[in-house]
């Protein structure tokens, strides 16, 4: 990490956002990780409060956390990233031709970017842990739900998407989702506190999610916090990725990285090596400009594919100040991502706000006001 100054920032201003994300503490959430950064490096890593309401261990900037649909872009996404690069994946391409089991009336008309759009006229989500007792029984159930609008017509945020799409990445790699992103996207990266099903040796660092009362009917900790994954065993497109602060900075800075390279042969920017490099680090910034833009699917959606963009209504977890070309996410736990590559900016918030219950939904002002002040520290603003 290198000074603040260096990277742009105003190191008083920039510090007035763990001192914000301190008076939040048993308010929105227990604890929380914050990372900023600019043209790769990191400028701000900062933790602040405990493990959980009933664990005073203060949290570390390695703190590990659910990241519930966070799973969805820097995981799904990136694999589809990487198909669609090797022409493995045609955005365009029917989900049947892939995912034949994708059946009912009017599925022949549903396209992988309706998929990544939310706009492919499934619902939100489905109460599989509730109605199926197996992994093969919840595909299924999803694979066989029927449209509730035409393909392309209407923005709908649905889970089922990221399921659906899910299985089209493992149809096409042969591997499961899991272990395909471990080998293609984490490995490479050096994202080493990234997976799935974290080991019971890894525990100790995580922080806990809810106290769940209605499914599993314990305190969440190192399982995934979504029913949905949960019942696919912990590995699916919505949810499921437990990772650290510093990792996802790898990621972003990769990203940014990538956003801004004419072509496909230079090296990312985290600091790896390789003789052979992995087909991630050559995604070419044409692509991951497109994938990060929006795509008007449905007309007036603010929907990239996968990502999502900044709102026109003045409300959005990215704040007021990032500009139009920043790109993000949130997740349901309590986490977001945001990246603006016209200030080459990462700021990354990842807390455990549902414990100890989902009702406390405090965090839907602390996101946007982290944003600001991470813009509103940049010295020229720029």
């Amino acid at each position: 990490m290198v000074t603040p100054a260096a990277l742009g920032f105003d190191s008083v201003r920039l510090d007035s956002i763990p001192a914000y994300l301190r008076s939040q503490v048993d308010s929105a959430f227990p604890g929380a990780v914050v990372a900023v950064g600019r043209h790769g490096r990191l400028a701000l890593l900062a933790a602040v409060g405990h493990y959980a309401t009933n664990d005073p261990r203060p949290v570390a900037a390695t703190t590990i956390y659910d990241l519930a649909s966070l799973t969805k872009v820097i995981g799904l996404t990136t694999a589809c990233l990487l198909l669609t690069q090797a022409k493995q994946l045609d955005l365009d391409a029917p989900v049947q031709r892939y995912l034949p089991e994708f059946r009912g009336p009017g599925k022949d008309a549903v396209r992988i970017r309706h998929l990544l759009t939310h706009s492919a006229g499934l619902a939100a989500d489905l109460p599989l842990w509730d109605s199926t007792r197996t992994r093969e029984a919840a595909l299924t159930f999803v694979d066989t739900a029927p449209l509730l609008t035409p393909p392309g017509t209407k923005y709908v945020y649905s889970d089922l998407s990221a399921i659906v799409l899910m299985q089209v990445v493992e149809r096409i790699t042969h591997q499961p989702l899991d272990r395909y992103l471990a080998d293609q996207v984490f490995g490479p990266l050096g994202m080493t506190s990234t997976r799935f099903n974290p080991p019971s040796t890894w525990h100790g660092r995580i922080a806990p999610t809810e106290v769940d009362t209605f499914f599993r009917h314990r305190l969440l900790i190192g399982e995934v916090h979504d029913e949905s994954a949960a019942r696919l065993g912990g590995v699916s497109g919505n949810a499921g990725l437990f990772s650290t602060a510093p990792d996802l900075a790898r990621f972003a800075s990769w990203l940014l990285e990538r956003w801004h390279s004419d072509s496909g042969d230079e090296q990312h920017g985290t600091g790896d090596s390789s003789a052979t490099p992995s087909p991630i680090v050559r995604l070419p910034g044409t692509l991951i400009r497109e994938w990060t833009s929006r795509q008007n699917l449905p007309a007036g959606s603010t929907r990239a594919l996968g990502w999502d963009t900044p709102s026109d209504s003045g409300y959005s977890s990215a704040g007021t100040l990032m500009s139009r070309r920043s790109f993000g996410h949130t997740g349901y736990t309590g986490t977001s991502i945001w990246m603006d590559p016209t200030r080459d900016l990462f700021v990354i918030l990842l807390t455990n706000r549902v414990n100890p219950t989902r009702a406390n939904m405090k965090i839907l002002r602390v996101r946007p006001r982290v944003a600001d002040l991470a813009v509103a520290a940049l010295i020229d603003g720029r």
